[in-house]
């Protein structure tokens, strides 16, 4: 975060362009200063890559499949198997082409 100075006017946009509040207890912002502090960073970087990393780590969550051995080998398995259609997937099929041909 860029500091204001005299030099830094406050309606000159800062790098970063987009801004984040946040209304938070007394006893909150005691609680983050104190840690943003501990950390040597001040409270916003403190708060933004706090901020960031959970984002991350959530994302990152979300976006792994995290499978048992069994798993993967039935998951492997059924790729690579050569499974006929059952009919009742060719009847979705043919409803499908069905209704995409229809203007």
């Amino acid at each position: 975060m860029v500091p204001r100075t005299a030099t830094t006017p406050l309606d000159k946009p800062s790098p970063r362009g987009a801004r984040l509040e946040a209304r938070l207890s007394p006893v909150q912002k005691g609680l983050l200063q104190r840690a943003a502090d501990l950390s040597g960073r001040t409270l916003s970087e403190f708060v933004l890559k706090s901020a960031e990393d959970a984002a991350e780590r959530l994302v990152r969550e979300h976006t792994l499949i995290r499978m048992s051995r069994e798993d993967q080998a039935a998951f492997v398995k059924g790729l690579l198997d050569d499974a006929k259609p059952s009919p009742r997937l060719r009847q979705a099929a043919a409803d499908y082409k069905n209704e995409m041909e229809q203007p």
